[in-house]
């Protein structure tokens, strides 16, 4: 296992991070546990989850994944926690989602609520990344092309909302901070504000990145290497799609099945340009999987890729693929079909 030092920190994680959110929906705690543990065998330091996990969650069963995330690190000891990055997320508004908190936004109030939750269900006594899941103003994310508007009555309130988590900070609650789905205005405005004011600076941002999603490579590749942030791959399969598993059609219990949300994985172009992937992969013979996350951990900006799996076995193929070293040659190729079917899954 090869580690990255987290920017602006002195934390070394893993190239890989284990992303959790198919625990306590998808995954029971036993298997959440056995996950865990293999992770933790094959060198794995980071573990990122959410507040809001299990994806799919509702009121009976949000806040599941970090509450068998906390039941595991009982068990292997608090000491054995010293050796974990831990991550987790604040959700914002605007995501239908009243049953975690009322108001859902990034108010002082909510905040405090948020983090303590968290520590309790994650049975420790401070979080190493704390991030924001998406932001309190309208922006095109998840899939949206395009900004028809902005919200006039937003509040730029990223002072206050660096103000309380430096508080947070300093009373040892959290450690570092991150964003998620941003994008380069918002990246800039918290940098901003953090010099101005001397504030925490952001020290990574999580958002998806893929063979079937590039847009990061355009203006936040360039602000990450040079402001010192690092990028936490999400979705680096496009939400499964990258196995090539669901080119004959979605199958039966998967993810893309059970959450129809994520259309943005599913249209024509994300076939077409899946299955390109996968006819250069078997030329080199790789999979289609081992070639999409070698692709993404080749990337500089790139400081952990999050891979979720639902079996061992998935997440055994998965850590492999990290093996892969990618030639210039290949590089090429794999542009040739970016610019033949250009980010089919923003």
């Amino acid at each position: 296992m090869k580690y990255n030092t987290l920017p602006n920190t002195n934390l070394k994680v893993s190239t890989i991070c284990l992303g959790t959110m198919t625990f306590g929906n998808q995954n029971t705690e036993v298997e959440a546990h056995s996950q865990l543990d293999f992770a933790i065998e094959k060198g794995i330091n980071f573990i990122d989850t959410a507040e809001m996990y299990p994806i799919g969650g509702n009121e009976h069963i949000f806040g599941s994944t970090e509450r068998f995330i906390g039941s595991w690190i009982q068990k292997i000891g608090q000491s054995k926690r010293e050796n974990i990055i831990l991550a987790t997320k604040i959700a914002g508004p605007n995501r239908g989602m009243a049953y975690i908190r009322q108001p859902l936004n990034f108010s002082k109030k909510s905040i405090h609520q948020a983090v303590n939750l968290s520590l309790k269900n994650l049975q420790t006594d401070y979080i190493d990344l704390y991030q924001m899941h998406w932001p309190e103003r309208i922006m095109n994310m998840f899939g949206q092309r395009g900004l028809s508007k902005i919200d006039e009555q937003w509040k730029d309130s990223i002072f206050d909302i660096l103000t309380v988590f430096d508080e947070l900070i300093k009373e040892g609650k959290i450690k570092h901070l991150g964003v998620s789905n941003e994008n380069p205005w918002g990246v800039m405005r918290f940098l901003m504000q953090s010099e101005k004011h001397n504030l925490p600076k952001i020290a990574t941002i999580q958002n998806p990145y893929s063979l079937l999603n590039r847009l990061f490579e355009v203006g936040l590749s360039e602000i990450c290497m040079r402001e010192n942030i690092g990028l936490l791959a999400y979705s680096p399969l496009g939400f499964g799609f990258l196995t090539g598993k669901h080119l004959n059609g979605i199958r039966t219990n998967s993810r893309l099945e059970l959450f129809p949300n994520f259309t943005r994985y599913t249209n024509e172009n994300c076939y077409k340009a899946t299955k390109l992937y996968q006819d250069l992969a078997q030329d080199l013979g790789l999979t289609v999987t081992e070639l999409a996350l070698a692709f993404v951990n080749h990337q500089q900006f790139v400081t952990s890729t999050i891979i979720g799996a639902t079996s061992i076995d998935q997440l055994e193929e998965n850590i492999n693929a990290f093996d892969v070293m990618l030639t210039d040659a290949v590089l090429s190729e794999i542009n040739k079909i970016q610019e033949l079917i250009p980010n089919p899954a923003p």
